[in-house]
């Protein structure tokens, strides 16, 4: 009978512990907005969350989970792709391309140089960040430029040996209120 008596008050103990505690975690999720814990830093790297890389290969593995046991969901296939980091787990980071299609890639097949992939057709590059500068080249829909500078509005790109500055709107990669010198 005693024996019966103490696994009653275990299971007592048991379930209030687990009953506050899913109430002061509930609190605490309805307290914290989940927009300032995705702004936060990487647990692994203490880089800024989200941020942008490049794809260093020609191709990537894009796996289900953070690690070589996890299902390949689909290959990345073009080397300097801009792809925004949203999660970090050891050597691993969660990518999400353009489309908005991503999943888990190992770290070493990521670069820190950044590049953006051009949204619109014919894009115009200018010779200065201002609407009526001259144009210095047209960009078709896809093309992967390396980005430069960075204002308010505008960023400098290269692209085939072409130089100049575009509309950071038509163009994935970089930050809406991203500044860059």
């Amino acid at each position: 009978m005693k024996t019966g008596r103490v696994k009653t008050v275990l299971m007592l103990i048991a379930l209030a512990t687990s009953w506050s505690l899913a109430h002061s975690v509930a609190a605490y999720e309805a307290v914290v907005p989940i927009t300032a814990v995705q702004s936060d830093r990487g647990p692994v790297t203490n880089l800024p969350m989200p941020r942008y890389v490049s794809l260093k290969a020609n191709e990537a593995n894009v796996r289900r989970g953070p690690s070589l046991s996890h299902r390949i969901d689909w290959v990345f296939q073009r080397r300097d792709m801009p792809l925004r980091v949203v999660g970090e787990f050891g050597h691993w980071r969660r990518v999400v391309d353009r489309e908005g299609m991503g999943g888990w890639v190992h770290y070493s097949l990521l670069s820190g140089n950044r590049t953006v992939i051009i949204d619109r057709d014919l894009l115009v590059l200018r010779g200065q960040p201002d609407a009526d500068a001259t144009e210095v080249a047209m960009l078709e829909l896809g093309v992967i430029a390396d980005l430069g500078e960075c204002h308010i509005d505008w960023c400098r790109l290269r692209a085939d040996g072409h130089r100049g500055w575009a509309l950071k709107a038509a163009m994935f990669g970089v930050g809406a209120d991203e500044l860059r010198d």
